[in-house]
Order: structure tokens, then sequence, then C-alpha cells
């Protein structure tokens, strides 16, 4: 899962990205309102942390620009201004949810989990497409009673592919998912995780397996028979 960092503060960017980091996000650091636009547009992010006093674009005005361009990753505001004025402002505009700072780490966190459940209802803790699931909580592949461990981006490529299951994964979409926008990933590399993906459902006899689509990308799909 990634989050977006949007703090003109360099210490409690890094902070806040540390924290995250522990708990098995994988972030990215913006540190102005412009800059932080130009990353959330991407749409590659689960939730947005959006500091409201920036240079160049404050974090309603950035707020507001994202969701004209319907971009609906949730944002939760992290600010100083507490007033109640404030946090209807950025209700209004389409925050998802409003920190004021200082605050406790677990509430954070708390508050983080609460935007990533679907249609803010209980989310399972597994994923699953024909014959495997996916263990969110232990990173483990699971098939007819047989599990494996996933490395840390083996597990984001399935996941990735397992909230999708009918979609074809383009490389670009599934690279800057899983590395990063700002990444020097090259895309041949990718077939690598893919084949020791593969091996992995391999070894579990799953009857599920990563096809790729050729000039396009990557698709979880049943083996026949």
């Amino acid at each position: 899962m990634r989050v977006l960092v949007v703090e003109d503060e360099k210490s409690l960017s890094e902070a806040l990205c540390s924290i995250l980091n522990k708990n098995k996000y994988d972030t990215d650091a913006a540190y102005d309102g412009e800059e932080g636009l130009l990353y959330a547009a991407s749409g590659i992010y689960d939730v947005i942390l959006l500091d409201v006093m920036m240079p160049k674009m404050n974090g309603f005005s950035m707020l507001k620009e994202l969701r004209a361009q319907k971009i609906t990753t949730p944002v939760l505001m992290l600010t100083a201004l507490s007033q109640p004025a404030d946090k209807v402002k950025g209700l209004d505009f389409g925050a998802d949810d409003y920190l004021a700072k200082p605050f406790d780490t677990e509430e954070l966190l708390a508050r983080i989990r609460a935007l990533t459940r679907r249609g803010g209802e209980y989310r399972e803790d597994t994923l699953s497409f024909g014959d495997i699931v996916l263990h969110l909580s232990g990173y483990r592949l699971e098939c007819a009673g047989k599990s494996v461990k996933l490395s840390g981006k083996e597990y984001d490529i399935m996941r990735y592919l397992l909230e999708r299951p009918t979609f074809v994964a383009e490389k670009e979409e599934l690279i800057n998912k899983v590395w990063g926008w700002d990444n020097d990933f090259e895309s041949n590399n990718l077939e690598a995780y893919m084949s020791f993906i593969r091996k992995k459902l391999s070894f579990l006899g799953a009857h599920v397996t990563v096809s790729a689509v050729r000039g396009v990308g990557y698709q979880l799909t049943e083996k026949n028979g």
C-alpha cells in the first residue's frame, strides 16, 4: 500500500515516512502543493496525507484541484489549523478526514486504516482469485492448505493484481504503484519478479498463474484443466 506525504516541513515529513515505512506502507514525499498535485494526479496512491500551509500551492487549493481532476484517492489533512471553519473548508473541498497537529501516532495509523477500508466497511484480511488466497497481514500466499511467504515487492505485485483480477495491469502502471512514481526501475526487470511469483504459484500447485499480455502488461489467469 502506497501513501503520499505532502508536507513542507522536511523533519516532520521524514518522521511521518519513517513511521509509515515501519508499519509496512510504501511512501513518497512532496514538499509543496504543486509537487504534491503532480504526484497525486498519477492516481497510484492509496492514501494522501496533506498539510494545509505550504508554499506554491496550499493544501486546500491542491485538494480542490485534485478533486476537480476526478482523483478520488482518500485524503487525510494534517494541519495546525484546528478551528471548526478550517475543518469544514477542508471537508467541503473533498477531504475524507482531518487530524490536527500535534497528533498521536496510533491515532494517525488508525485513521489511515479506516480510510483504506473499501466503501467505509470492514475489509477482510484476505484477497482471493481462483484457488489462491493472499493474507494481507502476513505476506502469505495460500492454496489448498499450503502456503508460501512472499517478499515485500512480490506481495505488492500480487495485491495489486488481486485487487483488480479481471483487468490487465499495464507495466508502467504496475511499476509506479509498486516502486513509486519517481523511480528508476527498469521495466524489463519486472519479468524477473513475475518469474519468482510464478515459481511460488507452481510450488503451491495453484491453478492460477500470472500471464504476460504482449505489449501491455500482466493479468491473473486460471489454467485449463
